[in-house]
């Protein structure tokens, strides 16, 4: 009798190899039907999945949530010299030279007793916070590869950009040259551009047609109210605004809104064209605004009301309601110019950052250090106690997905904790290495090239 060979089959096996076969074909199936033009393509189930682990690095929110650390840069115990607020600073010296000695604080000797203190603190942000450290040449890099800043906005800019003009020193050179031409107005363009002996150029992949010497960095230009006289005169007497005239009016609208106070202002159909020019005249990537400190009752004197009195603001109300409509004009306007801009096939990356502006202190020039906590008005000074409220009409007008490429900043909470960081003569501005700037521009840095990035992939 012939032996017959039986093939052995084991149970466990066979189900194993079923199981799989069956998960292959589940896939295969899966694949075709995801991949069809009716439905959402197999890459979104990557986007699914990463959901799960992507998170934001840190929002403006988040980056307020802090408290100021001492952290000396330096081990100088005095102030002797003026240049020493450089060092103190962790500064290698600044590019920009316009009111040099005021906006790093040196300009009144009496008061260098508070160096080197007001130079030794550093925001710490929340938690939940992941951002990189700040880097001048790392910023310049972004810079010319993705984009410079264009800033608009009143003096409170301008230390913006002369701190910006150390931050990024040496690599950058600033134009006018305010030491030989002291003369020049305020209003006029000040810009950076990249330095020709700056070691980091090798590093940087230029854009087509930028050009070392002609393209521009970081432009500042003084624009108090983002729109002009003109269009803020057409807001005023349109239907799309309405108020209670002040007492003693006649019940009528002023022949204008503006009052003999002077200020600084353009249209944005004089500085968007600019923002979105191409190299190598412009090879701009964010601008930068912030306003709020000139919408007075004096600035605009239609809304003035003295009956109203000091503790209602002389008729501040009147003055937001109007901000809160000319805003909402002025951030339609900037997104149609960015809109057209990308449907004419321009390519490159656009956003508008709209920093909270932040009012100055009372009594600043005797405290020397950092508070815990927001310190409540005593008095009714200028429209500062109500610049909280103009903000929140700003974010709320750019809360609506009407303005995609406009993004609201409440940063100003760490500068509402510096009282010690004025400038010598005022309670207002703000002196270039106290960190309350830097804190600025850090975290405008990282929006930009981190969280609006993180958004553009989920």
């Amino acid at each position: 009798m012939s032996k017959v060979h039986s093939l052995s089959i084991r149970p466990r096996s066979l189900s194993s190899k079923v199981i799989l076969l069956g998960a292959f074909l589940t896939f295969v199936v899966t694949l075709y039907t995801f991949s069809s033009s009716y439905s959402f393509r197999i890459s979104s189930w990557s986007s699914v999945f990463s959901q799960q682990r992507q998170h934001t690095l840190c929002t403006p929110e988040q980056w307020s949530d802090g408290r100021w650390v001492y952290s000396p840069t330096s081990d100088l115990v005095n102030l002797t010299r003026s240049e020493q607020a450089l060092s103190l600073a962790g500064f290698d010296g600044c590019a920009a030279d316009r009111e040099y000695h005021w906006h790093l604080g040196t300009d009144h000797e009496e008061q260098w007793d508070r160096f080197p203190k007001v130079s030794s603190y550093r925001w710490l942000p929340s938690r939940q916070c992941d951002v990189r450290p700040l880097d001048g040449a790392a910023i310049v890099k972004d810079m010319v590869e993705n984009g410079g800043w264009l800033l608009l906005g009143d003096s409170i800019t301008e230390n913006h950009f002369f701190s910006l003009s150390c931050l990024l020193y040496p690599h950058v050179r600033a134009t006018p040259n305010y030491t030989e031409n002291p003369y020049f107005d305020r209003a006029w363009e000040q810009r950076l551009y990249l330095s020709p002996s700056s070691p980091i150029i090798s590093e940087i992949a230029m854009p087509e047609g930028f050009s070392i010497e002609n393209t521009p960095l970081v432009s500042f230009r003084r624009v108090d109210l983002l729109l002009n006289g003109t269009e803020l005169d057409t807001i005023y007497h349109s239907s799309a605004f309405s108020v209670e005239p002040p007492t003693g009016s006649n019940g009528t609208k002023a022949e204008s809104v503006f009052g003999d106070e002077a200020f600084w202002s353009l249209s944005p159909s004089e500085y968007m064209p600019t923002f979105l020019d191409s190299p190598p005249d412009a090879n701009y990537g964010t601008l930068v605004v912030s306003t709020a400190g000139h919408w007075t009752t004096t600035a605009l004197r239609a809304f003035r009301d003295e009956d109203a009195g000091e503790d209602a603001g002389y008729g501040i109300r009147n003055v937001l309601a109007f901000f809160k409509v000319a805003m909402r004009s002025w951030a339609g306007e900037v997104q149609n110019a960015i809109t057209e801009y990308h449907i004419n096939g321009g390519r490159r990356p656009k956003q508008v950052v709209v920093r909270a502006y932040l009012p100055g202190h009372e009594n600043c020039h005797n405290i020397f250090e950092p508070t815990e906590t927001i310190v409540p008005w005593a008095n009714k000074w200028y429209n500062w106690p109500w610049i909280a409220d103009f903000n929140t009409e700003f974010q709320e007008v750019l809360s609506s997905s009407e303005f995609p490429d406009i993004h609201y900043l409440p940063i100003e909470r760490p500068g509402r904790l510096r009282p010690d960081a004025h400038a010598s003569g005022d309670c207002l501005h703000i002196i270039s290495g106290a960190g309350v700037l830097e804190g600025w521009s850090h975290y405008i840095w990282h929006f930009v090239t981190r969280e609006l990035k993180q958004k553009d992939l989920v």
